[in-house]
């Protein structure tokens, strides 16, 4: 007597109902926001990289990858070209699950993850974001890095649950130039302000004091914005998708037109050391403060790759280095020690 195959009943994955919704339909603007978002960063990653590689001369090259939890990425990388000794460029998309503990932690923030008397075993959680950093070989044009990310939480069913945004830029200057840091919060404040004019001045208030090196008692930078949690409490999900949306949108072309004015101007052995040192400085808040950096190293399946992508090539470590009095460095040192009001 012949024995059939056992018919599997397991209910689908989130990443599977994904994968069959975007054979099935594409991703369109009635879509889920886990979906969209993932559309979006992949589409604002190719213009991103086109943008450097006409603005370096140099491709980038490609790595799409796959995590057997769900999800993958593309981490598009660019070292030793003309004008920025690395650039890197990457998208994530992360499919998991939430354990209890976790959850119970995270409703710190979220009450709206689960009912005080009802607070799941697991829950399914889907992340998506852009981020990017890059490190220029000429000391006077500035580092910057960017940030642009969606967590959700699912039902049983496959729909939203909890839901929030983070991200944002920041520029971080080896040399000052002041028009420089007007011109790059500026934009910023523009794009904040059409959105909402509450915006800014508590977005830049959160990067000062996140992108702070708390042992050295400076900041990374100069600053730009940051934001994280942002959900229904602050404005529905429609219209921070849509802030979200022109924030990434901004960046390129904020970002060149410093680039085009710096790349090619002259400097010294002793300004590029100098560049290596702040370059030290960028490394120790990345490995012992950034909290997005700690998240993708300790997520089951992480590509380590991708995530130390942000730090430079090269940096420089000089023990007691202190700036000369009243020199362009010390200068920037008085700026991070007490972050500026730029516009």
């Amino acid at each position: 007597m012949a024995v059939e195959d056992p018919i599997r009943c397991d209910t689908p994955t989130l990443a599977e109902r994904d994968q069959q919704t975007k054979r099935e339909k594409g991703v369109t603007d009635a879509s889920p926001m886990r979906l969209r978002m993932e559309k979006f960063v992949k589409e604002q990653q190719k213009e991103i990289v086109r943008a450097l590689e006409e603005a370096d001369g140099t491709p980038f090259r490609a790595d799409e990858w796959q995590r057997k939890e769900g999800g993958g990425g593309i981490t598009c990388v660019l070292q030793d070209g003309k004008v920025f000794e690395k650039a890197g460029v990457g998208v994530s998309v992360v499919y998991g699950t939430l354990p209890k503990p976790a959850i119970i932690k995270m409703r710190a923030n979220h009450k709206n993850l689960a009912q005080d008397d009802n607070i799941p075993d697991s829950l399914e959680f889907f992340a998506a974001g852009l981020s990017l950093i890059v490190h220029p070989k000429n000391p006077m044009a500035p580092t910057v890095h960017l940030n642009y990310r969606y967590f959700e939480t699912a039902n049983p069913d496959g729909s939203s649950g909890a839901w929030w945004f983070g991200g944002g830029s920041d520029l971080t200057p080896s040399y000052l130039f002041d028009e420089d840091a007007i011109h790059f919060h500026k934009s910023l404040k523009e794009v904040c302000d059409a959105h909402d004019k509450e915006y800014y001045p508590r977005f830049k208030k959160w990067c000062d004091e996140y992108f702070y090196n708390k042992h050295r008692g400076e900041s990374r930078g100069i600053g730009g914005i940051f934001f994280d949690d942002l959900d229904e409490t602050v404005s529905d999900k429609e219209n921070t998708f849509a802030f979200v949306q022109d924030a990434l949108k901004s960046f390129a072309p904020n970002y060149i037109s410093i680039i085009n004015k710096r790349k090619d101007m002259p400097f010294t052995e002793k300004e590029k050391q100098w560049q290596q040192i702040r370059r030290g400085k960028y490394v120790e808040f990345n490995l012992v403060h950034d909290r997005g950096t700690a998240f993708g190293l300790n997520t089951p399946g992480a590509r380590v790759e991708s995530i130390l992508m942000s730090l430079p090539l090269t940096a420089r470590w000089e023990y007691m280095y202190e700036p000369e009095p009243k020199s362009r460095e010390a200068r920037l040192v008085e700026v991070l020690k007490n972050p500026k009001e730029w516009v």
